[in-house]
């Protein structure tokens, strides 16, 4: 039987998701706990891969087991299991050829800047206090809907077969001290989003322009996109499937 479990993790003390010799990753740990759970050995699928440091408010992973589960106590005995920076939400039935990484239709992340320091989100938002025109970058947000081919905000040297990504919506809020921004698509490219994020934050500084945004997306170049911003401030928020209602 297969099963789908929906948790979430703050990517602080983990070197991303996915599992590594020689250090600790969110798969493994979630891996060996519910292997001793259940007495048998389980590896999760994820629905995707985040990168040392990131965090996931909602994150996917399949696994398969032989029998039916007790749903309710294996979801209480794994959050008194797990460490305090891993909770599960729930374990879902379905179907045998479900997948979490190639069924998801739309997958949204977002990156939270703290414009005042604050040693409570040292390690959950990047401390940037310079001066952005927030609704230039909003109009740079716009530009990358019009596109499919990011391959300049792409980890170069990635094992993928195809750059295209639709973006479905791309903004950025103001809460108080905290400016964030929100992208949702239906697949995102290896350090996608910090590469969009530090491009946007370069428009926001005026070091580059919107003509130019047009020009980086064209050339298909890393080189020529901005930095990428720290992974601790990039949070996975929500996966969705059409065969799932929650």
């Amino acid at each position: 039987m297969r099963y789908f479990i929906q948790f979430a993790y703050n990517g602080t003390h983990y070197h991303g998701w996915q599992f590594q010799p020689n250090a600790s990753s969110v798969q493994e740990t979630l891996n060996k706990a519910l292997s001793i759970l259940l007495n048998t050995p389980i590896n999760v699928m994820g629905a995707g891969r985040t990168d040392t440091g990131v965090h996931a408010q909602e994150m996917y992973g399949h696994f398969d087991v032989e029998t039916p589960l007790e749903v309710p106590n294996l979801i209480h005995k794994l959050n008194s299991f797990l460490p305090k920076d891993i909770a599960i939400f729930n374990i879902l039935p379905v179907h045998d050829e479900a997948h979490c990484r190639f069924d998801a239709t739309r997958r949204t992340y977002e990156y939270h800047i703290n414009t005042v320091k604050n040693p409570f989100l040292e390690e959950l938002s990047w401390y940037f206090n310079q001066k952005l025109d927030v609704d230039l970058m909003n109009e740079a947000a716009k530009i990358l809907l019009l596109h499919t081919d990011f391959q300049c905000f792409s980890k170069v040297n990635t094992d993928v077969n195809t750059f295209d990504c639709t973006i479905f919506e791309a903004y950025w809020k103001q809460e108080n001290s905290k400016l964030i921004f929100t992208i949702s698509a239906n697949r995102f490219l290896r350090n996608m989003v910090r590469a969009i994020v530090g491009t946007l934050v370069n428009i926001g500084l005026h070091k580059i322009s919107l003509d130019d945004l047009e020009n980086i997306i064209a050339s298909k170049s890393r080189e020529k996109a901005g930095f990428s911003v720290p992974a601790h401030g990039l949070y996975l928020t929500e996966i969705d499937y059409d065969y799932l209602s929650l």
